[in-house]
């Protein structure tokens, strides 16, 4: 039978009721409430839970803040995911600047998410950025049920409607937009031309293409193999005859890497070379788009452009597919 009795500060003041469960086979539960109705009928509840087999040690949900896993997730969980971290560290801080960060993990509710959804389209941060921000809160309040003992919390994040994803992006090479392209590329550096041919004809994320290694590139059967893609599984890229061209062109280096380029350096030789082309709106990983598009225009079904490109759902694939319906009307002849 569980205990209720008046809480008082160091004062001797009054301040609340605690109620406390001592029963065998469980460790032992104190909580303090405002008034004593609140303690019987939290004691009812949990003495109920204990009896029918369905209670769970819900003290280091409700004895830890938002905060105080964050701090935990950026020490314990993002060393241990792909990439540097840093985009995922500056979630991090921005969750912890938030009023939700100082609710303990217990109390939060869907209401509390919805209305950090609606501090961030305030901000004016993207539907995917907001989205990005909402799954990394989610992945913390899995791994603190399953590795942090927190028992029987539930995920707040799953009970709120996300923000809608706009369409997605439908920029393509237009008229001369490919040749003037490439010769910006080419007086940018030479190195950066090759690397966006090879874009254009493999459909690479940029980051795949940078982290080349010639150990990858298997000339006599035409295919790199990427052993840590993003999507966390290994593929073989098949290399076309034009991609096998301008591999075969490219000088060996010592140290095994294909490319002189660093991720920074990539991005900044590709501004000066859409500024000296006169092209506007169009990013590195539009080509990918780009090349996409251009393995069903060459008549290729779904599941071997997917397997070419390392998408998982054809949902997926069909965002990145954007056929003309010129090019469409000459295969129906």
């Amino acid at each position: 039978m569980a205990s209720i009795t008046p809480s008082y500060d160091r004062e001797g003041e009054h301040i609340g009721w605690q109620a406390a469960i001592r029963k065998k086979g469980f460790p032992p539960q104190y909580r303090t409430f405002r008034t004593r109705k609140e303690a019987e009928a939290w004691a009812t509840v949990t003495e109920s839970e204990m009896l029918r087999g369905t209670w769970r040690d819900r003290s280091a949900a409700e004895g830890t803040t938002l905060a105080e896993c964050l701090e935990r997730y950026a020490t314990e969980v993002i060393p241990t995911k792909k990439g540097d971290g840093r985009r995922e560290l500056g979630f991090i801080r921005q969750w912890q600047a938030r009023p939700i960060a100082c609710r303990f993990m217990s109390a939060i509710r869907g209401r509390d998410i919805a209305d950090a959804i609606r501090e961030m389209e305030t901000e004016g941060k993207s539907p995917n950025t907001i989205r990005l921000h909402l799954a990394q809160l989610s992945h913390l309040f899995a791994v603190a049920k399953v590795e942090w003992e927190m028992e029987g919390l539930d995920n707040p994040v799953e009970s709120v409607r996300k923000p809608r994803l706009p369409q997605g992006r439908e920029r393509r090479l237009v008229d001369d937009e490919e040749c003037r392209l490439l010769t910006g590329c080419q007086s940018v550096n030479p190195e950066l031309h090759i690397i966006v041919r090879l874009a254009i004809e493999t459909a690479m994320r940029q980051g795949e293409i940078i982290g080349m290694t010639w150990a990858m590139v298997d000339m006599k059967r035409r295919v790199v193999h990427l052993p840590d893609s993003k999507n966390g599984v290994a593929r073989d890229v098949p290399l076309s005859s034009v991609a096998e061209q301008v591999l075969t062109a490219l000088p060996r280096r010592i140290d095994g890497k294909v490319w002189t380029y660093t991720q920074d350096g990539m991005r900044a030789s590709w501004r000066r070379a859409l500024k000296h082309a006169g092209i506007e709106g169009l990013r590195f990983h539009d080509l990918r788009h780009e090349a996409t598009s251009r393995l069903f225009e060459k008549g290729l079904n779904p599941m071997q452009v997917a397997a070419i490109t390392g998408h998982k759902t054809l949902q997926m694939l069909k965002r990145y597919t954007h056929l003309r319906a010129e090019d469409l009307a000459k295969l129906l002849g």
